[in-house]
């Protein structure tokens, strides 16, 4: 285990060392956090029943849905490629390979994605005058629940990765119930404005309980007011995302190695001949 750990770091720096020298991928998170900034700077209105704007709340939840699209949207789709591109097939050969893949996905994931977060919040201050932790035990609540928050969808995004069909279509599948949490998770708005039974189905995903964490974090308690509780409810919260995180790493690996078990060279040539075909006839 603890060769595999130390791989995983090892490749899990050279791939963050890749990924800030592709111009196209940090273009792409950046367009993310602008695109956050876009919509909470149109907001004029206070969060209903405080004196909070509205602004502060819809930041602090993209805060929550950044970190979640990261592991649970972004890293599927690296899996995927990799995987058709043999990834998964060169593990097959290497002695705790599954192990160290994850680690270092996970790594990557991390890193992104606290420095997405870490952006949005400094550019949100300077900017549209977004809210920052007050005090020493709101970066405290910022931190846990940020490493929780990741914990809870790094492995579930390796484990759907190693289930989705083929890069095309797993945008595609992902992006569906993705956007869904958006909207019903207390991102945009406050979550007491959803019906009772939309907001029970949302509590059962991690987005809901990161983007409750967060706003405690960031907001005053007055913000308390908005919650479906009317409290920030942060046991729970920890509860909730540790059940999560401890479910998706069950998942991932067992997933990850059944989908490198059933590589093999002629899947891998059959896919490549495929995609040749595709390119020639988009040519």
């Amino acid at each position: 285990m603890t060769n595999s750990l130390r791989a995983g770091v090892r490749r899990g720096g050279i791939e963050l060392r890749h990924f800030l020298r592709n111009g196209k991928e940090l273009f792409s998170h950046l367009t993310n956090v602008v695109v956050s900034l876009l919509v909470a700077a149109f907001l004029d209105d206070d969060v209903p029943g405080t004196r909070i704007p509205m602004t502060h709340l819809v930041l602090a939840g993209f805060a929550a849905y950044l970190l979640f699209q990261v592991g649970l949207i972004n890293l599927p789709q690296i899996l995927v490629t990799e995987r058709e591109e043999g990834a998964l097939l060169r593990l097959r050969a290497t002695p705790g390979g599954i192990p160290a893949y994850l680690v270092a996905k996970c790594l990557l994931v991390v890193v992104v994605a606290v420095g997405t977060l870490a952006l949005l919040l400094a550019a949100g201050a300077l900017l549209v005058d977004g809210p920052l932790p007050r005090g020493p035990g709101d970066w405290l609540t910022l931190l846990w629940v940020t490493t929780l928050g990741l914990l809870a969808v790094v492995p579930l995004g390796a484990a759907i990765g190693a289930v989705l069909p083929n890069p095309r279509e797993a945008l595609a599948l992902i992006m569906l119930p993705t956007m869904g949490l958006l909207l019903t998770s207390g991102v945009v708005f406050p979550i007491t404005m959803l019906p009772v039974p939309v907001q029970q189905v949302a509590a059962v995903f991690p987005l809901k309980w990161m983007a409750q964490g967060l706003r405690s974090a960031l907001l005053p308690d007055s913000a308390r007011t908005a919650e479906v509780a009317g409290s920030w409810e942060l046991p729970l919260v920890a509860l909730v995302l540790t059940a999560w995180a401890v479910f998706g790493f069950l998942l991932a690996v067992p997933l990850l190695r059944r989908a490198a078990r059933r590589e093999s060279g002629s899947r891998l040539s059959v896919r490549r001949r495929r995609a040749e075909r595709s390119g020639a006839q988009a040519a």
